[in-house]
């Protein structure tokens, strides 16, 4: 049986325009055992900002929670990827050409960003033997940033493997001062092709720039899908890249990034208001924090939240609620 508790907060605020009303604070606890929930109810609108809602969100569990809209946070890798797996099927369902996966590898918890090549690779071989059934491995193509690393590719972590491996970009002689000779695409793609899988294209900015040829010209109008794996496009999205210094790839914003559904996505942010940004298609954009041993969600929405808005805008408001 689920065991659950309820604790009644209650708490005076000085009067003034800027704060919060007071209020009373409902928590229920399910023991995350059983696959359990924690919820938070009981908030007036003026305890959020405007056009949000704190929700119900689960927590990690035993992994035995129904994959959908209320997926809970991954325990570990394996699990992680199946929900990947899951998300990128049915977002399949939908008609999805353009997707992206994006968590960090050095860790679930406590990895911010640091997407490290060599386990993004290893994730990406388990994530291609869990989705890609074997008759389909033929018709398969992968794609790394340079020959060189297909090269290892092979005979490492793909060895053996009947996956396409290919590359986006070749060395140039002016390799020493970051410019390497794109690849045309239309060269590279076969046929028989149906999936391609791009792996973590952002070491050089030229990639994401093939990332684009690859799905103009190989990928719309027509039947094929394209997944871009660990591409760490919040730097494209942030405007990491200066505008005038990079205008090409900034203009990827008005014309790769809308046609693209994140399908699965993890940002963690560490520091005093630490949390997590959490998506797992279908469901809904989740920001969720560590508390006494379970994930709660403090805010979800529809559409993508800015990096900037988790961290200055909806945490630090969750932040100062817990420490009440």
């Amino acid at each position: 049986m689920v065991l659950s508790t309820s604790i009644i907060l209650s708490y005076s605020l000085i009067s003034t325009t800027s704060l919060p009303i007071p209020t009373v604070v409902k928590l229920e606890s399910f023991s995350p055992k059983d696959g359990g929930f924690i919820r938070i109810g009981g908030f007036t609108s003026s305890m959020a900002p405007r056009n949000r809602r704190l929700a119900t969100c689960s927590v990690s569990g035993d992994g035995s929670s129904s994959i959908g809209t209320d997926v809970p946070f991954p325990s570990d890798y394996p699990e992680l990827l199946e929900q990947a797996r899951v998300a990128v099927e049915l977002a399949m369902k939908d008609n999805k050409q353009l997707m992206e996966i994006e968590f960090p590898t050095a860790g679930l918890c406590d990895g911010e960003g640091g997407i490290e090549m060599t386990e993004s690779m290893q994730l990406i071989r388990e994530f291609c033997d869990r989705f890609v059934s074997a008759e389909k491995a033929t018709r398969t193509r992968i794609f790394f940033p340079e020959a060189s690393e297909v090269d290892f590719a092979r005979k490492s972590v793909f060895g053996g493997a009947s996956f396409k491996l290919d590359y986006l970009t070749k060395p140039s002689f002016f390799e020493d001062f970051g410019f390497v000779e794109k690849v045309k695409m239309s060269d590279r793609v076969k046929e028989g092709d149906e999936l391609f899988l791009v792996a973590y294209p952002y070491f050089n900015v030229n990639e994401m720039l093939v990332v684009e040829e690859l799905y103009r010209d190989a990928v719309l109008n027509t039947e094929r899908k394209l997944i871009i794996f660990n591409g760490e496009i919040d730097r494209i999205r942030s405007g990491y890249y200066p505008p005038f210094f990079y205008p090409k790839l900034a203009a990827l914003t008005k014309t790769l990034l809308p046609m693209m559904e994140t399908v699965y996505y993890i940002h963690n942010f560490k520091g005093r208001n630490g949390g997590t940004l959490f998506r797992c298609y279908p469901g809904p954009w989740k920001v969720l924090r560590y508390v006494g041993n379970k994930y709660i969600c403090v805010h979800q929405q529809d559409t993508m939240p800015s990096l900037k808005e988790v961290a200055l805008e909806i945490l630090p408001t969750s932040s100062n609620f817990y420490k009440l």
